[in-house]
């Protein structure tokens, strides 16, 4: 009877790890967002996080101004690319991201994880 629920807790534990990982490591999915740098910070009580704000374009009115935008709300956990952001504020700049299913708190507040800067202009 021991061994029987010695190999249930390995399993539970098994599946349990298994679904911890789905839901805040698995990427499910990546890739590049367009906009103007609007707000970088580096925040929070008990784990500081690094947390961004991408306005992404809109409709152009006139060549200057946007019509329409969406905000991209983002975080970065590697301290080197949340420097380069710090610089880039109100830049316009291309970032590579990756997806997670669910948001870890010493990582960010999104799930969106900001991991290179491609571009700025």
């Amino acid at each position: 009877m021991g061994r029987f629920i010695g190999l249930i807790l390995i399993i539970v534990l098994i599946a349990v790890g298994g679904i911890f990982y789905w839901k805040y490591y698995y990427t499910y999915s990546d890739g590049n967002r367009t906009g103007l740098l609007q707000k970088f910070s580096h925040k929070g009580n008990l784990f500081k996080t690094y947390e961004g704000e991408l306005v992404l374009s809109g409709i152009l009115q006139n060549g200057q101004s946007n019509f329409s935008t969406e905000k991209f709300y983002f975080s970065v956990d590697k301290p080197k690319v949340a420097q380069q952001l710090m610089n880039y504020e109100g830049r316009r700049i291309v970032v590579h991201y990756e997806q997670k299913n669910g948001a870890l708190w010493w990582r960010g507040e999104t799930p969106y994880i900001v991991d290179s800067i491609m571009n700025v202009q």
